[in-house]
C-alpha cells in the first residue's frame, strides 16, 4: 500500500494543489518558502499519531492567503490521502471496506482519507436556506463566524470526487460569488464519517524526519535524542532475569561509592557544621550522600552517550565534537534506525518522510545515501534543495513546487510523457543540469562558448547575475534540446524555458565559381550544409514549440561567435590575438579581418579562432576581456527576457543604476541628473518606464540599456 495522491485545498500555502506520488522513492522539489514543510504537516495530521490532535486545533491562519483578511469565513480547509494497492489481508480489507475504502465486492484496492475544516451543521444550515444571490444575507451570517464557535474538523473516507475540481469544490462547500449553498451532501462522492475507533495512523508505521537545523541540541534535549528514543524501545524488551546481574552490580556499587571513607568523612563534616552553626534541635535528624546510578534497566540505558570518530581518525568524541556535516549524519542515521525498529511491527505499510536531509553533508555522501535510500516495503518521501539528491531521483516520482503570488503551484515534470521519453530526460539530468528543475527560468545552449561567455556578459553589462535574475543555463552540449525542453509545458512545468541555437547561415556566397580552388569548394559545401542543418533545425523546434507558451526559441543569425562580433565586439576578439598567434605580421592582418565589416571576413576568422584554441578555451581567452561595453547579441537579451518572465521596477532600477554608475565613470562629463530623479522617481511609483527611458534617451542615446527598456516597455 502506498500513497498516491494528497491533495490540499485552501491549506497554508495551498489554493488547490494535488501532489501525485509513486511507490518508492519520490522527491519534493521548491525553492524557499514554496510549501515543502506544510505539504509534510498536511500528510502527518492524518497519518502520524502525535500529530494528530493539531487537527483538531486548526484556525483562520491555517487558510491560504488567497481568502485575504475575513475572506476565509464560510469556506473549508480539505486534505486529502489517496492511497493504492492496499492489500487483500483480512483486517486491512476490513479497516478500509468499514473505514476510507471505495468498495467494489467487499474489497478495495484504493482507499481516500480525508480532513474537512469546516463551518459547523448550524452555519451550513443557514447558509442553505439563503436565497440565490442574497449578497447581504451571506454577509450578515458570515460577519458573525469566528473558529472558535463554529468551526470543526472531520474525518471521512470513501470519498470519490476530486476535491481539487473547483465545480466539485462549488457542489460539497458552495458557490460564494452567486450565493449557492448545499442543502445536503452526497456521501458516496465525498465521504462518509470515519468512526472513532478507527485510526489510519495505528495500523501504518509513520516516520518523520524533521529538517537538520541544530542536531546537536537535538542529542542534548531528552524529547527530541533520536539514540534516547531508540534506547527506550530497546529497554521494554529486556527480559528481567536478563537485568538482574546488572542491576545487582549497580546496587553494589552504589553501596560502594558510598562508603568510601572520603564521602563518609564529608558526611560527618557537613553534619557537625550544621550542629556548630545552628544547634541540635534546628539540625536535621538525619543526612547521607547516596549514589544515584539508576538500577532500572530503562533509566540505566537511557544515560548512555553516543561516542563517534571521524573517517580516518582514532579519536572517539561527543556529538558536540563533531562536524556539523558528521553529526547530521548520525542523526540522520539514528532517526533511520528508529523508522526500521517502527516498521518491523505488524503494520499495513510503512512511510518515511523526511524533511531536506542535504544540510552539511558532503555531496558524495548525498548521492550515496539517496542512492541507497530504498527499503523495498516503504514509500519514502523527501523534500530537497540538493541538486546532488535530485540528480539520482527518478523523474516520474518528482513534484516541483513554485512559489506564487499567495499560493503555490504543483507539477509533475513527467505528466503525460512516455517511458522512452522521460528516460531521454533522465539521461541528460546530471547534477549540474538538474537545476534547470529549481529555476525560475531555463535558458538552453548548446555549447560552452554559451555556458561560458552568456553569465558573464549579463553580470558585466547589466550588473546582474543569471542566478540573481532566477535563471538557469544549461548546456546541452549539442543541439537535441527536445530531450530536456519537453519539461516544459502546458502538462508539466510552468516556468519558461528559452532555446538558445545557431541558425548557423551562411557568412559568404556558397555558389561554387569557375576557378575556385578545391579547398574554397570544400569550405562553400561546408558553409551550404550547415545553413541547410540550420534551417532543418529551426522547422523542427518550430514545430516543437507550437502551442505552448512556455517554450520558445532564439536564434543567433549565423554562430554564437560570429554574431558576437557581429554586435560591435571586435575590440575584446581582438585583445586575445597575442594569446592565439605569435607571428607579429599575421597578427595584424587578422586585426584588420576581425575589424572588417564583411561577415564573410570577420566571420571566417573568428571562428577559424574558436576551431584553433576549442571553443571552450577560446571563451575563457574572451572572458578576461568582457566589459560593461561588451554589448550582449540581441536574441540573447530576448532569451534573456523571455526566460525570466516578469521584471519587478525594484529589478529594473537596480540595473538602470548600474548602467548610469559605469557611464559616468567612463565619461564624466555626462550629466545623468535628470535620469537620477527619472530613476528615483520610477522606483517610488510615481512615474514610468516610458519616462525614464526618454530620458536615458537624451543622455546615452546608443546605450545597450536603451534597447533593454524598449524590449520590457
Amino acid at each position: 500500500m502506498y500513497i498516491s495522491r494528497v491533495s490540499l485545498v485552501n491549506y497554508k500555502n495551498f489554493a488547490n494543489a494535488k501532489f501525485l506520488f509513486n511507490k518508492g522513492i519520490n522527491t519534493i522539489i521548491g525553492e524557499n518558502g514554496s510549501g515543502k514543510t506544510n505539504l509534510f504537516k498536511a500528510i502527518r495530521l492524518l497519518l502520524e499519531d502525535s500529530s494528530m490532535h493539531y487537527a483538531y486545533k486548526l484556525n483562520e491562519h491555517d487558510f491560504n492567503r488567497t481568502l485575504e483578511g475575513d475572506s476565509w469565513k464560510g469556506h473549508w480547509i480539505i486534505i486529502s490521502i489517496e492511497f493504492n494497492e492496499i492489500t487483500d489481508e483480512e483486517a486491512i480489507q476490513s479497516l478500509f471496506v468499514h473505514g476510507v475504502g471505495i468498495a467494489e465486492d467487499d474489497y478495495v484496492e484504493k482507499a481516500s482519507y480525508n480532513l474537512f475544516f469546516r463551518p459547523k451543521a448550524d452555519i451550513r444550515q443557514r447558509l442553505s436556506e439563503l436565497e440565490k444571490g442574497d449578497h447581504e444575507g451571506l454577509n450578515s451570517i458570515l460577519e458573525e463566524i469566528t473558529i472558535s464557535d463554529n468551526y470543526e474538523t472531520f474525518f471521512t473516507g470513501k470519498s470519490t470526487a476530486d476535491f481539487n475540481d473547483p465545480a466539485v469544490y462549488k457542489e460539497l462547500v458552495g458557490d460564494f460569488e452567486n450565493v449557492e449553498f448545499p442543502s445536503t451532501i452526497d456521501s458516496s462522492k465525498f465521504g462518509t464519517k470515519i468512526p472513532h475507533q478507527l485510526s489510519i495512523s495505528q495500523e501504518v508505521s509513520f516516520t518523520f524526519i524533521q529538517a537538520l537545523r541544530d542536531v546537536v541540541s537535538d542529542f542534548h534535549n531528552n524529547r527530541t535524542n533520536p539514540l534516547l528514543t531508540l534506547l527506550k524501545n530497546k529497554s521494554g524488551e529486556i527480559k528481567d532475569e536478563d537485568y538482574e546481574p546488572i542491576s545487582d552490580l549497580v546496587v553494589e556499587l552504589n553501596e560502594e561509592i558510598e562508603g568510601l571513607d572520603d564521602v563518609q568523612n564529608i558526611r560527618k563534616d557537613i553534619k557537625s557544621t550544621i550542629q556548630d552553626a545552628v544547634g541540635l534541635t534546628y539540625s536535621p535528624s538525619s543526612l547521607s550522600i547516596k549514589s544515584s546510578l539508576p538500577n532500572e534497566a530503562d533509566k540505566l540505558l537511557q544515560s548512555l552517550k553516543l561516542f563517534i570518530g571521524e573517517p580516518d581518525e582514532e579519536y572517539e568524541g561527543g556529538i558536540h565534537e563533531l562536524s556539523l556535516g558528521g553529526a547530521n549524519l548520525i542523526f540522520l542515521t539514528l532517526k533511520l534506525l528508529e523508522f526500521k525498529y517502527r516498521k518491523s511491527r505488524d503494520t499495513f505499510a510503512n512511510f518515511l518522510v523526511i524533511e531536506e536531509p542535504e544540510a552539511h553533508i558532503h555531496n558524495h555522501i548525498q548521492k550515496t545515501l539517496f542512492d541507497k535510500l530504498d527499503y523495498g516495503d516503504t514509500q519514502i518521501i523527501y523534500s530537497t534543495h540538493s541538486t546532488q539528491i535530485s540528480e539520482v531521483s527518478n523523474v516520474k516520482n518528482i513534484n516541483i513546487l513554485a512559489k506564487k503570488l499567495n499560493h503555490a503551484e504543483v507539477y509533475q515534470p513527467s505528466n503525460g510523457l512516455t517511458p522512452k521519453e522521460i528516460n531521454q530526460i533522465e539521461r541528460y539530468l546530471d547534477a549540474i543540469r538538474t537545476n534547470l528543475l529549481f529555476a525560475k527560468g531555463v535558458i538552453l545552449v548548446e555549447g560552452d562558448a554559451e555556458e561560458l561567455l552568456i553569465p558573464q556578459m549579463v553580470k558585466k553589462a547589466f550588473g546582474v547575475s543569471l542566478d540573481e535574475l532566477g535563471i538557469s543555463l544549461i548546456n546541452i552540449r549539442s543541439t537535441g534540446f527536445k530531450n530536456v525542453a519537453q519539461l516544459f509545458h502546458y502538462d508539466r512545468i510552468h516556468r519558461k524555458c528559452a532555446i538558445l541555437t545557431d541558425l548557423d547561415d551562411a557568412i559568404c556566397d556558397t555558389s561554387i565559381i569557375e576557378g575556385d580552388s578545391d579547398a574554397i569548394k570544400k569550405y562553400k559545401n561546408r558553409v551550404e550544409n550547415s545553413r541547410k542543418k540550420g534551417l532543418e533545425r529551426k522547422a523542427i523546434l518550430d514545430e516543437f514549440e507550437k502551442d505552448n507558451d512556455w517554450l520558445k526559441t532564439f536564434y543567433a543569425k549565423y554562430t554564437f561567435e560570429v554574431d558576437f562580433v557581429l554586435e560591435g565586439n571586435d575590440w575584446e576578439v581582438c585583445e586575445i590575438i597575442d594569446e592565439v598567434y605569435t607571428d607579429p605580421q599575421i597578427k595584424t592582418t587578422i586585426k584588420k579581418e576581425l575589424e572588417s565589416e564583411n561577415v564573410a571576413i570577420f566571420g571566417k576568422r573568428v571562428l577559424t579562432m574558436a576551431k584553433k584554441e576549442g571553443k571552450g578555451w577560446f571563451s575563457i581567452l574572451l572572458g578576461k576581456h568582457v566589459n560593461f561595453q561588451t554589448s550582449i547579441p540581441e536574441y540573447i537579451l530576448d532569451a534573456i527576457i523571455f526566460a525570466k518572465g516578469e521584471y519587478s521596477n525594484n529589478t529594473i532600477a537596480d540595473i538602470v543604476e548600474y548602467r548610469i554608475l559605469k557611464n559616468q565613470d567612463a565619461d564624466e562629463k555626462l550629466d545623468f541628473s535628470t535620469c537620477i530623479k527619472a530613476l528615483s522617481d520610477f522606483k517610488q511609483g510615481a512615474s514610468s518606464l516610458d519616462k525614464l527611458l526618454t530620458e536615458l534617451r537624451t543622455t546615452i542615446p546608443d546605450d545597450q540599456i536603451i534597447t533593454l527598456l524598449k524590449k520590457l516597455q
